[in-house]
């Protein structure tokens, strides 16, 4: 792995910016097509980009009771589960509307109110993640979304992984379609024949589903570009070299442009964790990406003192971040900028992504910096409420005019002066 320093991380970042001016021209002549062709283009662009060619996008109800049938009770009742874990989670992020009345009869207020239809993308390709159904679909139910809509690629065979569909029946989720890439994000946000228009698009995937997210919102909401993952491990004498190593390597294993750093205090662990990498790397099964990630994107940041370590992890801005440490609790109140923090050396990374409850979809790229986890407020939205008493508006009525006129809006003047005349009748 190769060794950054805290001052060379520009040189880290630089390195993980992407040209993406070719798939972005690509992404726009497909959003064009499905907005003027419809299901026509979404067929055409199933068949060039999947392989395959489908007569009918929706998943029938055969399909998914027979993928329900087709999985093992092991892995429903792991699933279910999860699903519960995941559920008690973001019940607790619910918000509550409220509504505050003053002495003068004035009442103002904020309304909580849930989209009417969320559309869900389920990346495939190089692998199936059940895990990224109920990570997208649960806190839209908990928000209390009425209608949502499901997208994953098929395979080359036509069919959707029996994970992904059996996933969704436990959710009660039947409304899905085989269709993926760009295609399936201007679907869901112009609509087509048959996919229907949502309002707000949510689910990780690869460079043109995220370039194309990009490009539809303001049409629709989305919940923000992913890129690839990353995690940060900073770990000080007391961590366990092979732990982090094998840490590393769950997030290398994702894709070849995924990054993995371990951000120590400890010369000797930094050593050991090199060593462990190379050897758990001969033993994984997706060891070529993998090893390229690493090699490209991996490595290890050694600092004289802790609050160098954290100064270097805010700097990182990580997706994932894990602090195995002598007491983790300490390092956590200075960490301003993570996507997840996991604490302590029985919190592995994998436990976020499947079980504990939090959500997986995370702010990539630094934007942990400004942004948040996937939640239930991503399905909701805020309208303030105002409701003016007479004595309120006799008390401000000049001062809102005057206001007005100052922004020379002399339309927005009047229109509260209209209401004196109710006062002097």
């Amino acid at each position: 792995m190769k060794r950054w320093t805290k001052e060379g991380l520009k040189e880290w970042k630089a390195k993980r910016q992407q040209d993406t001016s070719r798939q972005l021209d690509s992404v726009r002549e497909i959003i064009r097509n499905v907005q003027t062709e419809g299901d026509e283009a979404v067929q055409a662009f199933t068949e060039k980009f999947d392989g395959t060619r489908l007569e009918n996008f929706r998943v029938t109800s055969e399909e998914i009771n027979d993928a329900y049938e087709s999985l093992s009770q092991k892995y429903i009742d792991i699933i279910q589960e999860a699903a519960i874990n995941i559920r008690n989670f973001h019940e607790k992020q619910l918000p509550t509307s409220w509504f505050d009345t003053s002495e003068n009869g004035t009442m103002l207020g904020q309304k909580y109110t849930s989209i009417d239809r969320a559309g869900v993308y389920v990346p495939g390709g190089t692998a199936a993640y059940p895990s990224s159904v109920m990570m997208n679909i649960i806190p839209a139910q908990v928000a209390g979304v009425k209608r949502i809509v499901m997208v994953t690629p098929p395979g080359p065979n036509g069919h959707v992984p029996i994970g992904v569909l059996a996933t969704a029946q436990i959710l009660g989720v039947t409304e899905i379609y085989k269709i993926g890439g760009a295609q399936a994000i201007a679907a869901l946000a112009y609509g087509t024949e048959t996919v229907p228009k949502v309002d707000k698009i949510t689910g990780p995937g690869n460079i043109f589903v995220a370039l194309a997210k990009k490009e539809v919102f303001g049409d629709v909401d989305i919940d923000m570009v992913a890129g690839p993952s990353e995690i940060a491990v900073l770990c000080d004498e007391t961590a366990r070299a092979g732990e982090v190593a094998a840490d590393l390597l769950s997030q290398a294993e994702h894709d070849t442009r995924s990054s993995s750093i371990c951000v120590t205090t400890s010369e000797a662990m930094a050593e050991e964790v090199e060593a462990e990498v190379e050897k758990q790397l001969t033993h994984l099964p997706r060891k070529a990406i993998a090893r390229d990630s690493i090699t490209e994107y991996g490595g290890i940041i050694v600092v004289q003192a802790m609050s160098e370590a954290v100064e270097a992890v805010n700097e990182l801005a990580p997706e994932h971040l894990e602090i195995i440490t002598a007491n983790p609790y300490e390092q956590l109140g200075a960490v301003r900028h993570a996507g997840a923090i996991f604490l302590g050396p029985y919190s592995s990374e994998p436990v976020g992504d499947y079980f504990a409850g939090p959500n997986h979809v995370l702010p990539t790229s630094g934007t942990a910096r400004f942004s948040s986890p996937l939640n239930v407020h991503d399905f909701m939205k805020k309208s303030s409420i105002i409701s003016y008493s007479r004595q309120a508006l006799e008390e401000n009525v000049d001062k809102i005019a005057s206001f007005a006129r100052l922004e020379d809006l002399e339309g927005h003047a009047r229109a509260v002066e209209k209401r004196k005349e109710r006062f002097d009748g």
